[in-house]
């Protein structure tokens, strides 16, 4: 057996040099995850219970680096904090939360709750696009009434495809936060928010995968994993 060298944190000193490096812009950070993952700063966050769950992982990629969700949950629960992390960060989200206009206040505010969002598109039994609903019509609302008494229904909507320029000239011109994709049929495509253009802006050097969405790792166990 082929053994090879180890070091441990005691056995590194870092001495301190000369360098005609005078600016940030000069330094380049990138490095390898694996074959097919790349960071921006080479920098992984433990998949512990006390270090790595959705919000740590989101800020370390947004800062470049990558964070690995602890395996101290259901696979299901693992599951949810790795959709949270891939839909902080994307510009367009491909699959938004939707839910019908018969359900009630309560429903929606439980759903939205459960899946730690602000808002959500309402559609009909053909999953066609109706309505929106979101945190400012939710508030005060009776919560046995009903979806469709409080939605907005003239929603402002865009051509799945649209650029991101073009999203934001849609954004700014009708004051609004939620921009809903469809198709030619009114079916539903994505959603680009306000809140994800800016994030989007705000950290250029985040982390993401082949989609744009934020880079993210989930630990396995040795057993129980299945």
């Amino acid at each position: 057996m082929e053994f090879k060298e180890g070091l441990t944190f005691d056995d590194v000193l870092l001495v301190p040099k000369y360098s005609d490096i005078i600016s940030r812009s000069q330094t380049d950070l990138k490095t390898k995850l694996s074959r097919n993952i790349s960071l921006n700063i080479p920098f992984v966050s433990a998949n512990m219970d006390t270090v790595t769950e959705s919000s740590m992982a989101v800020a370390i990629a947004r800062a470049g680096g990558i964070g690995i969700i602890h395996r101290f949950l259901t696979i299901q629960e693992q599951a949810k904090e790795v959709v949270k992390v891939k839909r902080s960060g994307s510009v367009m989200i491909e699959n938004p939360y939707t839910i019908t206009a018969d359900k009630t206040i309560q429903d929606a505010i439980d759903y939205a709750e459960n899946k730690d969002i602000s808002g959500l598109l309402v559609v009909d039994a053909n999953s066609k696009l109706i309505g929106i609903i979101t945190e400012r019509d939710l508030l005060f609302a009776n919560s046995k009434n009903r979806i469709q008494d409080i939605m907005t229904k003239d929603v402002v909507t865009a051509k799945y495809g649209v650029s991101i320029e073009e999203a934001k000239e849609l954004l700014h011109k009708h004051r609004i936060e939620k921009l809903p994709l469809v198709d030619e049929s009114g079916f539903v495509k994505g959603l680009i928010t306000s809140k994800d253009i800016t994030n989007n802006a705000n950290f250029p050097n985040s982390s993401k995968d082949n989609k744009g969405r934020p880079l993210v790792g989930a630990a396995v166990g040795v057993k129980g994993d299945f």
